[in-house]
């Protein structure tokens, strides 16, 4: 067993302290030895931070002695201890001594001034604060040892104005109130300069700034500028300002404590008048709800109030200017005249003669302090029914008011009254006079119809239905009453009429009666009030009866035909009807005379070969060689040009109409060539597949040359001056402008 090694002391190294700072380098430190070799022989060396780690080059020993020595000043702050191994070797490389540890120890020196968190601190405390009210806290640190006097700080209030409302916490640096009083409306702000020093106080010291606000309460009540204020408003104005009250508050502007809130205590009973707070001046505007009557009252005297929104401080006095009296006249002005009925509504009997008075439709004028007088006038009559009298408003008759009109809505009649002042500007009112027009019973039932047909058996479908009209309206018609004349008591024995509704009886017969017609006088009666009556005829005709009880057709025929119309005005229509039938015939048969006369006239006149072409002078081009020209060749050789499909069947043709057969048979002479071409007129006019007979045929083209001569070569072609070209104006209206250029 092997007894521990023995270490020298000269070996163990204690700790080193170096302060910091230190500007005297290099500085030894320590000498370290090892007694294994003899001076000379033992080589030195350490390691760790500030050697041959960062920082680099703090420390360095002698490998001879053996002697560290610190050459850079050192900052406790960066680095408060160091801690290195020393090694000591023989010249050959071999360890002597086993590593030894090596502590460096910074001590601290006050080399750090206090730092405040920062520049400058805020704080709010509401005015009238009570003493020892704590506001806030300000702090600061020190970089240096804090198990030192070199970071034992201390607070202080520098400078807080003559006042000394507030003190600090030396040791915490909480700021508090000191004194009472604080009013913010005699200083809103406090500024502090607040110091921290080391040292307990005595050492290195820093400012900063510590700036309180005071909160205000309300503590000052809104004050009237003055006692009395006065306004001018006119009347009949509402929904306008009439004027300002100024207040004063020391409180802080925008704050519910600043804000003012208005009321009108008395002179207001009828509630005329608002008042509000306007939010940017923080003043009383009076305003005008329901328009004023200078007639009625022409001033005001109201006890306004102002208070704040917020509660007024227990501790706050009261101020005597709380209450203001607002004096407010009404200016007097021109106003319109008014119609005190408004519509006015009054009933007329139709019929009323013109020039009537019917009503006096005024208006008054409310400015009874200024003489003023109205004038009248119809600002509306659609029918020109009514005249005023522009001063007294008398409302009469121009013309005659009947029933119906289309100018009546609901048997009313509805006019404009216009009323003007003669002020400056004159003002006016309309008015409405509405005009009921009282039917009047002015007119007597009439019978409808007036003629009827029965059967003359009784008990056999002898009856008939009688009706009535009447032009008056409710309660002047229906229902009606219907009876035999009076005049003529031997109508009852053949005749009875009975009511079947308001408006309807049924006439019977009492025996029976022979084919005929019969006149019955009958008398109508209506509901009015005087009722009207009126005695008219009723044509009956009696016919035969058949054996249901109605009447035969022959003989219903013949009753009808008599039945409420004479024999001679019978007569007068037949006779005008055959009348108009014979004219009829005659007008046709001249016109298909005339038509036939043209015809043989075109053919007979024209003996030359000029008819052979015809040219459509729509088109005027270069010369006779450039017309679009009508081929004769296709009369004569219709068969080379027509289809032999069946043409379509023209809708505007009777289906009965034949269709021509083609090819048809060419004319065997050129005197043939009338009967030829009417015989193509017939078959083109009865041609389903063709236009209507009136159209013009329009041929799209016709060929580029023709064998006989162009129309526009009758004036070459004949030089007698004596040629008749009259009869071209017999050709029709296809030919009259030639007729106006040859004839």
């Amino acid at each position: 067993h092997e007894a521990p090694r023995r270490v020298k002391r000269a070996w163990v190294i204690p700790p080193i302290s170096v302060s910091e700072n230190h500007k005297r380098i290099p500085h030894l430190l320590v000498q370290i030895k090892s007694d294994k070799q003899q001076p000379g022989g033992v080589i030195y060396s350490i390691k760790g931070p500030g050697v041959d780690e960062e920082p680099l080059g703090i420390f360095s020993i002698d490998k001879f002695s053996g002697k560290v020595f610190l050459n850079a000043m050192l900052d406790r702050e960066e680095h408060d201890r160091y801690r290195l191994r020393a090694f000591a070797l023989d010249l050959g490389g071999v360890t002597l001594e086993d590593p030894t540890d090596l502590e460096i120890i910074v001590v601290d020196q006050n080399d750090n001034r206090p730092l405040f968190r920062q520049d400058v601190f805020t704080g709010h405390v509401v005015e009238g604060a009570e003493p020892g009210t704590c506001v806030m806290t300000v702090d600061a640190t020190d970089a240096d040892d804090p198990d030192t006097d070199n970071a034992a700080l201390r607070y202080s209030i520098l400078e807080q104005g003559a006042a000394g409302m507030f003190s600090i916490n030396a040791t915490t640096g909480e700021i508090c109130t000191a004194r009472p009083g604080l009013d913010r409306e005699t200083m809103g702000v406090y500024n502090l300069t607040v110091q921290a020093a080391d040292m307990s106080g005595d050492g290195l010291t820093t400012t900063a700034m510590a700036v309180i606000y005071l909160e205000d309460i309300n503590d000052n009540p809104p004050e009237f500028t003055k006692e009395e204020f006065s306004m001018e408003v006119e009347e009949q104005a509402a929904g306008v300002d009439v004027g300002k009250v100024f207040v004063h508050d020391k409180d802080l502007a925008g704050s519910p404590s600043w804000l003012a809130k208005f009321t009108i205590l008395e002179g207001d009973p009828e509630g005329a008048f608002a008042i509000r707070t306007d939010p940017h001046t923080n003043d009383g505007v009076l305003s005008v709800l329901k328009p004023l009557d200078h007639e009625v009252r022409d001033r005001f005297e109201l006890t306004v109030s102002v208070q704040n929104e917020r509660p007024l401080e227990p501790s706050a006095p009261g101020s005597p200017r709380a209450l203001a009296t607002v004096r407010v006249r009404v200016r007097d002005v021109n106003e319109a005249p008014a119609f005190r009925e408004n519509p006015r509504r009054i009933s007329v009997l139709e019929g009323t003669p013109p020039g009537t008075a019917i009503t006096t439709y005024t208006a008054s004028d409310p400015d009874t302090q200024q003489l003023q007088s109205l004038s009248y006038a119809l600002l509306y009559d659609p029918a020109g029914w009514l005249q005023m009298d522009p001063r007294s408003g008398t409302v009469r008759t121009r013309r005659e008011l009947l029933h119906p009109s289309a100018f009546l809505q609901g048997g009313w009649y509805i006019a404009l009254v216009l009323a003007r002042d003669d002020a400056e500007p004159p003002l006016s009112a309309t008015g409405t006079l509405s005009i009921e027009i009282l039917e009047v019973n002015d007119h007597a039932p009439q019978l409808q119809p007036p003629a009827g047909v029965l059967c003359g058996r009784p008990g056999r479908g002898g009856t008939l239905l009688l009706g009535a009209t009447d032009d008056d309206r409710p309660p002047h018609g229906a229902p009606f009453h219907f009876q035999l004349s009076p005049q003529h008591p031997q109508l009852a024995r053949n005749w009875s009429l009975a009511r079947f509704n308001v408006t309807h009886a049924v006439l019977a017969v009492l025996a029976e009666l022979p084919e005929g017609p019969y006149s019955l006088p009958l008398l109508l009666r209506d509901s009015g009030t005087p009722p009207r009556e009126q005695q008219q005829l009723l044509n009956v005709s009696v016919c035969r009866c058949g054996r249901d009880g109605a009447c035969l057709d022959g003989a219903l025929a013949a009753a009808s035909a008599g039945a409420g119309i004479t024999l001679g005005a019978l007569m007068i229509i037949v006779g005008s009807t055959v009348l108009l039938l014979v004219l009829a015939a005659l007008g046709a048969a001249r016109v298909r005379g005339r038509r036939r006369a043209l015809r043989k006239g075109l053919l007979q006149r024209s003996r030359d070969d000029m008819r052979d072409n015809i040219l459509n002078y729509d088109e005027q081009g270069g010369g006779e060689e450039d017309q679009d020209a009508y081929d004769i060749n296709q009369l004569r050789h219709p068969e080379l040009f027509s289809p032999r499909a069946r043409p379509p069947l023209r809708r505007d043709a009777p289906l009965s109409s034949g269709t021509p057969m083609a090819p048809r048979k060419l004319p065997s002479s050129p005197s043939d060539i009338e009967e030829f071409i009417n015989e193509g007129l017939e078959a083109a006019d009865s041609d389903p597949s063709v236009p209507p007979y009136d159209t013009a045929l329009i041929y799209d083209y016709e060929g580029s040359g023709s064998v006989a001569s162009p129309l526009s070569s009758i004036v070459s072609s004949l030089t007698d001056e004596d040629q008749d070209y009259d009869y071209l104006s017999e050709w029709g209206p296809r030919f009259r402008r030639l007729a106006d250029l040859y004839g």
